[in-house]
């Protein structure tokens, strides 16, 4: 009786978050954490220049891009939409900040399947168009540099550039980060 009413909830939870639009981040998030549980990742040893990762996507919401601006980024053209109309960005546009972070978690929920996790060492970023309300945003990820330390035999970093795009395919942020990747034991 009790596993019929966790599935009937189970079940209630998915509609929901097909019908707002969580489906896709919730759903492969839960799928990809649990592979990686169970799997081991990827090491050094794996990785090679060209080496290409895709994640799942996430759906910007007007309101939560909101009270991210409200919180971390509180400037107008992200919390009001007459002054969005009015700047440069001719309407409502997520915080880059917002975009990054949304980039984060697609990343570390599947979209680089590394196995110390993405530990990073900093990086370039950069946002060609500003993200808006209603982009269902992937991120295409791909190993342009493995560089093994000298000095620690055990590890290395790898350049990872990282391409966020929306529904139309078009770059929204593009960040090349290095990443501290250790071979396998």
């Amino acid at each position: 009786m009790a596993i019929q009413r966790n599935r009937d909830r189970q079940g209630a939870d998915r509609r929901e978050m097909a019908a707002d639009g969580r489906w896709s981040v919730h759903l492969l998030a839960s799928i990809r954490i649990q592979f990686f549980m169970t799997q081991d990742g990827l090491y050094l040893d794996d990785m090679y220049v060209g080496q290409k990762f895709t994640s799942g996507t996430y759906r910007m919401d007007e309101d939560r891009i909101k009270d991210f601006a409200a919180e971390f980024d509180p400037q107008p053209f992200h919390l009001d939409e007459a002054a969005a109309q009015a700047s440069v960005f001719r309407g409502l546009a997520a915080s880059g900040w917002h975009t990054a972070a949304v980039a984060m978690r697609l990343l570390v929920t599947g979209g680089l399947p590394f196995a110390s996790g993405a530990i990073g060492l900093g990086g370039e970023i950069e946002w060609p168009r500003p993200t808006r309300p209603g982009d269902t945003l992937h991120v295409e990820s791909e190993i342009v540099e493995i560089l093994p330390s000298k000095s620690k035999p055990n590890q290395g970093i790898v350049r990872v550039r990282n391409t966020t795009m929306n529904q139309n395919g078009e770059p929204m942020q593009i960040f090349t980060g290095k990443i501290l990747v250790y071979k396998r034991a």
